[in-house]
């Protein structure tokens, strides 16, 4: 007979560090868009995500935020010379436990503890890893969460507008049933229009059961919750990260926050992502985080035309595109498919081509929000100019400020009149 011994579980280092701060720590290292890279010059080189980087950063957060357990701290300091043993294993652990609550996935696993009870040397393991959408989910909503405790707001329903339709939650008078109507009934302004008819008709008795007309029937009504389609048009051109300043990971951040926002609250809206450089390219928000600034240039045209076609398959009562830019547009897709590039100045031929995309969103009912991280003169002029052709707004802000004032603008957006 089989026996199945049972012993007590003992736990490890790892097990008292709190997965979701340690996750909050990593984020500007899993969202990392270039930046520290733009020193070594090589652009077009994918920097692999290896477990020795990863373990890097770990450290570093460990580190910061103090979150070395009080017993392993003492043990290496009372032991230096089994530190960095102790650390290693902690590491493992910490690796291991992202990869098990499904935060991570790592290509091939890292190395198996040898017997010697000595840990393998970190900077030979090459094994890289990906980040899940467990993850990506995380970090939307910690993001998401910091942002809304900094405005004082706890929860938010969906866009509420001037109005009324035949829904559930009840406000103001009842109104007559039309083909369409929910069929939400008003019990008692229904029989009252019963009853006045039949009085009306000349008749004497109102004895049960009353005779109830299409005419008679009255329906509740609520407050019309629009739908709202949006294009997020993010700016990775190499700008993005010049002048010593890191302007695209806060961008990654705000659009996980936002996607995780219209997810949970507003489930009747659509989000879209579109990078645009270069040329333009739709992106699944899920590859989000894995996305780097390149040496490009700003086609704005073709990043307005890419989401002007994604909103144009959209049957929503708001479509709109909220546009995070640092630089001038400075690209332009010609007509034979090359690309005109000019970094000196506001080109002229730029300009003027990215205008008239411009009015065409305002024709097909489209609203720009532009989000400048930057207030050169010359952009601010042409920010405006694009305001006032497709009656948006303008926000120049800083990374610091770019989730506030973009989560208040979609917030507060209210419908236009729906007919």
């Amino acid at each position: 007979m089989r026996f199945t011994r049972y012993s007590r579980y003992t736990g490890t280092e790892a097990d008292g560090i709190d997965m979701d701060e340690l996750l909050s720590q990593l984020a500007d290292y899993l969202l990392q868009s270039g930046f520290q890279a733009q020193a070594y010059g090589f652009y077009e080189v994918d920097f692999e995500r290896t477990l020795e980087q990863l373990r890097q950063a770990i450290v570093e957060a460990l580190e910061a935020k103090e979150m070395l357990p009080p017993e392993l701290r003492r043990q290496m300091e009372e032991h230096p010379e089994q530190a960095d043993e102790l650390l290693n294993q902690l590491l493992q652990n910490l690796i291991e436990r992202m990869a098990e609550e499904g935060y991570i996935r790592v290509d091939q696993p890292p190395p198996p503890q040898p017997r010697s009870g000595r840990t393998e040397d970190w900077s030979q393991v090459r094994a890289r890893f990906e980040l899940t959408d467990k993850a990506l989910d995380f970090l939307g909503y910690k993001q998401l969460k910091d942002l809304l405790g900094s405005l004082g707001k706890s929860s938010f329903g969906r866009h509420d507008t001037k109005e009324l339709s035949t829904g559930v939650e009840v406000v103001g008078a009842p109104k007559t049933y039309e083909f369409g109507d929910h069929l939400n009934l008003d019990i008692t302004a229904t029989l009252s229009s019963s009853i006045k008819r039949r009085l009306a008709e000349g008749h004497t008795s109102l004895a049960p059961p009353l005779d109830l007309d299409y005419a008679d029937l009255q329906v509740h009504q609520s407050e019309y919750q629009s739908s709202c389609a949006t294009v997020l048009l993010l700016d990775c051109s190499h700008s993005m990260i010049l002048y010593g300043e890191d302007r695209f990971t806060p961008a990654k951040k705000v659009a996980l926050a936002l996607s995780h926002l219209i997810r949970t609250q507003y489930p009747g809206d659509s989000l879209r992502l579109v990078l645009f450089h270069d040329s333009a390219e739709h992106l699944p928000l899920g590859e989000l985080a894995r996305v780097q600034v390149g040496p490009y240039y700003t086609n704005t045209r073709e990043g307005l035309r890419l989401a002007r076609r994604l909103l144009s398959t959209e049957s929503k009562d708001m479509r709109q595109i909220i546009m995070i830019t640092d630089g001038k547009p400075s690209a332009l897709t010609l007509e034979d498919g090359r690309i005109y590039k000019n970094a000196f100045g506001l080109d002229p031929l730029v300009v003027s081509e990215t205008l008239q995309e411009v009015a065409r969103c305002r024709r097909s009912g489209i609203l720009i929000n532009t989000f400048m991280l930057a207030d050169d003169y010359s952009l601010v002029h042409f920010v405006h100019q694009v305001c006032q052709i497709a009656r948006g707004k303008a926000y120049f802000t800083t990374p610091h400020t770019l989730g506030q004032y973009l989560l208040l603008d979609y917030l507060n957006r209210k419908s236009r009149r729906v007919h």
